[in-house]
């Protein structure tokens, strides 16, 4: 038996705010932290704390200078980052496939009431 595509979800991408943080890094060189602070909704506290994580799991490096007079915190993404979010909408493809798929259980709207359960496994054991 094959692994369900949810086991190959990152628990460190797949976190809605890191996903919207790498997938907006993705299209640019670099991304200032105000324009991903705005684009996401999010507080500076919030924002700062997912790009900590994303650092340190070697995803995005994080680069503090002066742009004129204002100080700028940019964002990159790394090889790595860009590799894991590759990974993540792979892995997000294959659950939709399955998902989506002629083998696929029923819908809510298609459901007859009854409870669905597992099947049992190839070797009879429940």
């Amino acid at each position: 038996m094959s692994e369900h595509p949810t086991s190959s979800l990152d628990d460190v991408v797949h976190q809605r705010v890191r996903l919207g943080i790498l997938a907006v890094a993705r299209e640019a060189r670099r991304v200032e932290f105000t324009f991903l602070r705005d684009t996401l909704g999010l507080t500076a506290g919030n924002l700062s704390q997912h790009l900590g994580v994303l650092e340190k799991a070697g995803l995005v490096t994080i680069d503090k200078g002066y742009e004129g007079r204002r100080a700028r915190t940019w964002i990159h993404l790394t090889k790595a980052g860009r590799q894991a979010l590759h990974d993540e909408v792979t892995a997000l493809k294959a659950l939709i496939r399955q998902l989506e798929g002629p083998a696929a259980l029923p819908g809510p709207e298609e459901h007859d009431g009854h409870d669905v359960q597992a099947r049992p496994a190839e070797d009879g054991t429940p």
